[in-house]
């Protein structure tokens, strides 16, 4: 029986890439989520406290939706967005191989979407007011508890539905390419560069910030980012 994590920070276990090697300037973090959920913790911010049952939000290692092939698994994260300003993420920490050194980042990210090209919907477009972005982090990205709003945001500077933030940057949207809402694997790629902390880690992020207000849910099949280190 599939297990429903909602609501919280989720640890996704598990790792097939060997990326606390001392010494190289270069990495491929190539993971097949088939296979397995390769250490990504998957969350939510831009809500209200409290709030996460109700909103159906969930992080899980399930198996595709038909008319894919149902016998391979993805992560699958989904929520429904009644902020008007959701924001579903995946992040994974790797060691590289210097302190305070600045990577340049390539990224390929495949998932599977069912939001239909030229869609509308409530608030916007479940497939072009869904916003992707990618990005590299010094420090582990996680929502925190706003005391005044009492709201959770992202300690890191995220996009914002269409624009960039200056850890991340948006990369294209949610549609499937088609007109009819079906699960259909497409990829979406861009470049980020980041920096890492003083211990040499640093954290891969990718992320929806949704303006249609309603459920969204993608199943994640492979993260590949070809870091390279920037001789200053």
């Amino acid at each position: 029986m599939r297990k429903v994590i909602a609501g919280v920070v989720v640890m996704l276990s598990l790792s097939c890439s060997k990326n606390d090697e001392v010494g190289r300037m270069w990495y491929i973090i190539d993971d097949n989520l088939n296979v397995s959920v390769t250490d990504w913790i998957g969350g939510f911010a831009d809500y209200p406290e409290g709030v996460e049952e109700d909103w159906g939000f969930s992080v899980t290692h399930a198996h595709l939706p038909a008319p894919l092939d149902t016998t391979k698994k993805a992560i699958r994260i989904s929520g429904s967005n009644h902020s008007d300003d959701l924001f579903m993420y995946l992040t994974k920490k790797v060691r590289l191989a210097e302190p305070n050194r600045l990577y340049h980042g390539k990224f390929e990210i495949r998932f599977a979407t069912n939001a239909a090209e030229g869609s509308v919907g409530v608030g916007g477009s479940p497939a072009h007011s869904v916003y992707m972005g990618v990005g590299l982090a010094t420090q582990e990205p996680k929502k925190v508890l706003d005391p005044v709003s009492g709201d959770y945001r992202m300690n890191i500077s995220k996009i914002n539905q269409s624009q960039n933030g200056e850890d991340m940057k948006v990369i294209g949207d949610v549609s499937n390419g088609k007109s009819e809402p079906v699960y259909t694997l497409v990829t979406r790629t861009g470049e980020f560069t980041g920096k890492t902390d003083s211990q040499g880690n640093l954290w891969i992020i990718v992320g929806t910030d949704s303006g249609f207000e309603a459920v969204t849910t993608l199943y994640y099949t492979r993260i590949k980012v070809e870091l390279n280190a920037i001789t200053e």
